[in-house]
């Protein structure tokens, strides 16, 4: 008789996210490969291979082998989650390995294969996909099942899912590709066009921790930020304040805040009256942006609620939806 091993996979562009059957996180790291050029041996994978962006020497390059909530990078994306997979738990050769793993919103029928070829490629024999969305608001625990209506906006690393769901299904949705790498790489622009200064992306998304937000809060600063003159190519360091910050990431915070909109506008009106009354769901990373929560209730007009851990209700949701495949 065959042992098996259930695992729900968040597969995001930024991390990757293991749970097990029982909802337990057995692995939170990078979706990031380090690869030799010359042998296109993989080096490292996760924290191992983050730590090595922007400083490696020229035989070995470290990339993200999915960009937008796709796989960009087939071969990288297989052995960045066989890495992954190994690692979350013992197995033995009579281990049959069964998987949910998250996926976009909006992905065309081409990418919904190839996350399933690339999850069986790692060593997965049964692969299921689940929305994302979908996944996030079953771990959120809202009734997604029930005939009422529950909306739920997940910004992740690459992507901003937005849907209402009902009965099971989405039942309105939409899927942009922005998420906390587009607002990392406005803020590198910016310092690049207006301060003459070349940062990475880490430092980026250090500055967006920080100190970014999407409206005004209390204790506003600033930040000494250092990289490399454009100029003359010498390290320099400038300072940035939190205003700055937020006046750079403003474009992209619109952009959601009309997606938002533009969703409940196609929302059947009794599942908007639900909506009303339950209030909007935010999970991912990218919700964590400091008041971002409170504009779109502003914009909304409707209560928004963060769960207590938004980085992991995906993963989550894959191990629910994995325990009711069972």
């Amino acid at each position: 008789m065959l042992f098996s091993r259930d695992i729900g996979i968040d597969l995001g562009t930024s991390n990757t996210i293991i749970c097990d059957k029982k909802g337990r996180i057995v692995i939170r790291e990078p979706s990031v490969v380090a690869v030799d050029v010359k042998s296109k041996r993989v080096l490292a994978t996760g924290d191992e291979a983050k730590a090595m962006i922007g400083r490696t020497p020229g035989s070995i390059i470290a990339v993200r082998p999915l960009q937008d909530g796709v796989i960009a990078d087939f071969d990288m994306t297989s052995d960045m989650l066989r890495s992954f997979i190994y690692r979350s738990s013992k197995r033995s050769l009579f281990t049959r390995t069964r998987v949910v793993v998250s996926i976009p919103s909006n992905v065309t029928e081409v990418e919904r294969r190839a996350v399933e070829d690339a999850v069986r490629s790692a060593g997965a024999q049964d692969v299921e996909l689940i929305e994302e969305p979908m996944a996030a608001a079953l771990g959120v625990g809202l009734p997604v099942y029930d005939a009422t209506g529950s909306m739920v906006i997940d910004i992740g690393g690459g992507t901003c899912d937005i849907a209402v769901i009902s009965l099971g299904g989405i039942a309105a949705c939409k899927s942009i590709k922005i998420g906390g790498d587009a607002l990392d790489e406005e803020i590198i622009n910016h310092l690049k066009k207006e301060h003459d200064l070349i940062i990475g992306k880490n430092t980026a998304e250090d500055i967006k921790l920080k100190i970014g937000s999407a409206a005004a809060y209390d204790g506003e600063g600033a930040m000494e930020v250092r990289g490399r003159n454009l100029v003359n190519g010498l390290p320099k360091s400038t300072e940035i304040t939190s205003a700055e910050v937020r006046e750079i990431l403003s474009q992209p915070v619109s952009q959601i805040i009309s997606a938002i909109k533009e969703t409940l506008e196609i929302t059947l009106p009794e599942l908007a009256a639900d909506i009303i009354d339950k209030g909007i769901y935010m999970t991912g990373g990218g919700s964590q942006l400091r008041g971002f929560s409170t504009l779109i209730s502003q914009e909304t007009g409707i209560d928004v609620h963060m769960p207590e851990n938004p980085t992991d209700c995906v993963a989550i949701g894959t191990s629910i939806k994995l325990r009711r495949a069972l």
